[in-house]
């Protein structure tokens, strides 16, 4: 994680200002674009504070600094933990985030915090998906983050935890956006699968330290994942679920929603087909989402699979250019090597090969480390995938 940019002090005061009861985001940041700093807005008389369009009690709140003890008890815990706080002010606040109508003003992180600039795609869904439901989430969400995608989602059971998996499987990028504090694990069989996104990925809340679970917290939470992301992916659903608040959120924060089409029988399909219904892009694989996304970012996601892929290998290249096929065979010395050769070497460009005959031919190989290799080939331009699973070689 990033060293903290906030002195002990500031912390305090904008934990204090996090905490005032009954504040919520809106009004706090209202009072941060009036004061400019939680340490002016605690310096201002009660007049000046309901001037900023505050109640008098919670003017009187603000004023007796109330707060302040909790938020050092707050400050005690995050230490313990080796929790950060990110303040709306730091650089390393998700930019996305900040432009929604109600970011909050403080969030506090466990992990890597680089990974709040990059590339996010927030995948959810219901808490009790079908096989089908569970193995798409986890499908779709190794093949994005192979793609270079961050995958963020909530650790809730069922398709959030499928998406967080699905991105560990490939060693991808994924955010947990929690209702409850950092240091607390909900629901608590997550509890292997918090402790990995910690170590390597990240871990994010705008509940404080030791704050539980409470019902109310997680369509809180949902406008995070929204804000955070490019788009929302919408696995499965019913009508009226949290996944469908967050698409809803996502439309009105100006992002793109996709939906996996469903079974039309099941209840747990009607979120999303409702969803594509009403527009959203349908998605039957990575591709579906990634060919949406700016040509800039498309652009990013390629060049970073490339450098993965290509490593030191494509130096060599230019300096073995004048000697043929083996400038071609010197491109991979990275860690996936040897398995891009096999691949290269088992794929024709004159007649196609199924994913299942090729799956068959690499031995020891796992269907998510294959489908990770593949993407990489594909968005090298190295290898082309045709309908129905079937790939070609395209040089």
């Amino acid at each position: 994680m990033s060293a903290p940019t906030l002195s002990p002090d500031e912390e305090l005061h904008w934990l204090a200002l996090q905490l005032v009861p009954g504040l919520g985001a809106r009004r706090s940041a209202v009072l941060i674009e009036r004061f400019e700093t939680p340490q002016a807005v605690f310096r201002a008389s009660r007049t000046e504070l309901e001037s900023a369009g505050l109640s008098g009690a919670l003017a009187q709140s603000i004023s007796s600094g109330c707060t302040f003890e909790d938020a050092a008890a707050q400050q005690e815990l995050m230490r313990k933990c080796g929790a950060a706080g990110v303040p709306i002010s730091d650089a390393r606040y998700p930019a996305l985030l900040k432009e929604i109508y109600d970011p909050p003003i403080f969030l506090f992180a466990r992990g890597n915090l680089e990974l709040a600039a990059s590339h996010m795609l927030g995948v959810v869904g219901t808490r009790r998906p079908s096989p089908y439901g569970t193995a798409v989430a986890e499908k779709l969400a190794a093949e994005l983050a192979a793609a270079g995608l961050t995958i963020v989602s909530g650790m809730a059971r069922g398709i959030d935890t499928a998406a967080h998996k699905g991105a560990s499987s490939v060693d991808g990028n994924t955010v947990a956006v929690l209702g409850c504090g950092v240091d607390m694990v909900y629901p608590a069989e997550n509890r292997k699968l918090a402790a990995q996104i910690a170590a390597q990925g990240l871990l994010l809340s705008e509940f404080p330290m030791g704050a539980p679970a409470f019902p109310q917290n997680f369509p809180v939470r949902n406008r995070i994942i929204s804000g955070m992301s490019l788009g929302v992916l919408v696995v499965e659903g019913a009508e009226y679920s949290g996944s469908s608040i967050t698409a809803r959120l996502a439309l009105e924060q100006g992002r793109e929603v996709f939906a996996v089409p469903g079974n039309i029988t099941s209840k747990v399909s009607w979120g999303p087909n409702l969803l594509i219904k009403q527009g959203a892009k349908l998605v039957q694989d990575w591709n579906d989402v990634i060919v949406e996304l700016s040509p800039a970012i498309q652009r990013q996601l390629i060049e970073r699979g490339r450098s993965r892929i290509l490593g030191s290998g494509a130096d060599r290249q230019a300096q073995q250019g004048e000697s043929g096929g083996g400038a071609q065979a010197s491109l991979f010395d990275g860690p996936s090597a040897g398995l891009s050769r096999k691949i290269l070497t088992a794929i024709r460009v004159d007649s196609s090969i199924h994913l299942d005959v090729l799956m068959d031919r690499m031995d020891g190989v796992s269907s998510s480390e294959l489908i990770a290799a593949l993407f990489e080939l594909e968005m090298l331009g190295m290898i082309k995938q045709l309908p129905g699973k079937n790939y070609v070689k395209v040089w």
